[in-house]
């Protein structure tokens, strides 16, 4: 696990710190500054593009990490690269030609109240197309086994533009409508930096000559198309949902509550990037014993990292709504809940998803994304429009719709791989979470309730910190954190 510790270390550092400049911009500048209706905008508009970004894509992000370490000679990576480079324009295009008819039928679902959107319609495009690109040059660099610049990209870029952008708003250099352009701006640049980083660390000899599994490739494009996004494609179905209900200013608030529940998923992103290539190698070398040893560490390290997280985030949540400036955004403690249980349940999976991907398995992806897809749409019909739940329903058919899937995917692996993630430890890990999360859960200090935060974070930290180094959870964690701290 040495270059994946490595990498994941700094990966980790650089998404946590996107999350915290993310997080002063979720929770103190968008809703002073952007205020609630344009903030909701601005919300509805990525998670359109978020939903369209894998249909752009083509699935070429995960092919690149899936084949690229097959091939063995110069020249058919050069074919490879070549080809799989052109596929997102096979969407892009007839999607950008159709776009005024898509953007009607778009509109036809949005309230009256809600016609702010029409007018934004093409930075959806612009972004989504964008997107589909930077994936695609960012797993370029990930098979280089370099993923921390692009990391940096993905996960700092956007943020730091975004608390930009909103300051200039304070400053009166910007108006809200020009933050919005200005931020479609900003991925189009992200993505043109990110293929010249990805182009310097592997030029290739354009040719229009195919790859030898050039039949294979398509395939396997089109059957991955949704898996990868699933998770995140299912949380932007509902931000996109939510104008067809209620006023766009729902979805700030429900944008807030996701964000803060999604914040356990950090170490799983900054993993990942490094896992994904090394899992694929070790596939193709048909190497299983270091697949499952894989398996099983990554799934121990992420669930005691996003275990501490997950603590964290909703044994504070109730003091943290108290201090956001609009009412509307205090009561989303049950969406937090759901939408931090199944990102733990996703970490506790490890590489579950990218042994399946990229693996001659790689097929049931599609008739899982698929049913994830659905499965969340008629779950969001029942829950919000029918039986009126609110953004709590929305979050509970995330919750079901998730936890069902990911627990088809453990079962899979298991019948195709015999593989499990569990170790000696996992139901220690466990057990320490469930014990904390009830004894801090239901009580607060009786002071200012950022000093409460604060308070209940030192307390919970180091007692966790104690009981992992104490019972010997992780190897790898636990020499990191005898380095550092006197435990």
């Amino acid at each position: 696990m040495g270059i994946i510790f490595k990498q994941s270390f700094k990966n980790s550092l650089i998404i946590y710190l996107g999350f915290l400049i993310g997080g002063i911009n979720t929770i103190i500048f968008y809703p002073r500054l952007l205020e609630s209706d344009y903030y909701g905008l601005v919300t509805f508009l990525l998670s359109a593009a978020n939903l369209i970004t894998p249909l752009a894509a083509l699935g070429v992000h995960y092919s690149i990490v899936k084949f690229y370490s097959s091939y063995t000679d110069k020249k058919n990576k050069d074919r490879f690269l070549s080809t799989i480079l052109f596929f997102p324009l096979l969407i892009a295009i007839p999607l950008g030609f159709f776009w005024d008819y898509l953007h009607i039928w778009i509109m036809k679902g949005v309230p009256e109240e809600n016609t702010i959107i029409e007018s934004y319609m093409p930075v959806i495009y612009v972004v989504a197309v964008c997107c589909a690109y930077f994936e695609v040059f960012y797993s370029w660099a990930k098979v280089q086994l370099q993923s921390v610049f692009g990391n940096v990209l993905k996960e700092l870029w956007n943020r730091a533009v975004v608390m930009i952008l909103l300051l200039s708003i304070f400053f009166e250099w910007l108006t809200k409508p020009e933050f919005i352009y200005f931020l479609a701006g900003a991925y189009v640049l992200r993505t043109l930096v990110m293929m010249v980083y990805a182009f310097k660390l592997y030029f290739p000899k354009f040719t229009f000559q195919l790859p030898d599994n050039f039949g294979e490739v398509v395939k396997y494009s089109l059957y991955i198309i949704l898996a990868g996004s699933a998770g995140a494609i299912i949380l932007d179905i509902d931000k996109v949902m939510i104008p067809g209900k209620e006023t766009i200013v729902a979805a700030a608030y429900y944008s807030v509550a996701v964000f803060i529940g999604s914040f356990i998923e950090a170490p799983s992103r900054a993993m990942r990037q490094i896992l994904q290539p090394i899992t694929s190698k070790t596939l193709n070398e048909n190497n299983n014993e270091e697949v499952g040893s894989l398996y099983k560490r990554s799934s121990i390290n992420l669930l005691l990292v996003g275990g501490l997280f997950f603590l964290l985030i909703n044994c504070g949540v109730h003091e943290l709504f108290k201090l956001m400036p609009e009412k509307g955004y205090s009561g989303g403690e049950l969406v937090v809940l759901f939408i931090s249980l199944v990102k733990l349940y996703h970490l506790f999976l490890g590489n579950n998803g990218d042994i399946i991907t990229n693996s001659k398995f790689y097929r049931i992806t599609l008739p899982i994304g698929v049913g994830m897809a659905i499965s969340v749409y008629f779950l969001n019909k029942y829950f919000y429009f029918n039986l009126d739940l609110g953004t709590d329903g929305l979050a509970l058919s995330t919750f079901l719709t998730i936890y069902l899937f990911n627990s088809i995917k453990l079962w899979f692996v298991y019948k195709k791989f015999k593989l499990l993630p569990f170790t000696k430890k996992t139901g220690i890990m466990m057990l320490i979470i469930i014990l904390l999360f009830f004894a801090f859960y239901f009580w607060n200090f009786s002071f200012h309730p950022l000093l409460n935060i604060i308070l209940k974070t030192i307390i919970i930290t180091l007692i966790y910190l104690f009981l992992v180094v104490k019972f010997q959870i992780s190897p790898e964690i636990n020499r990191l954190l005898k380095k550092y701290l006197p435990l």
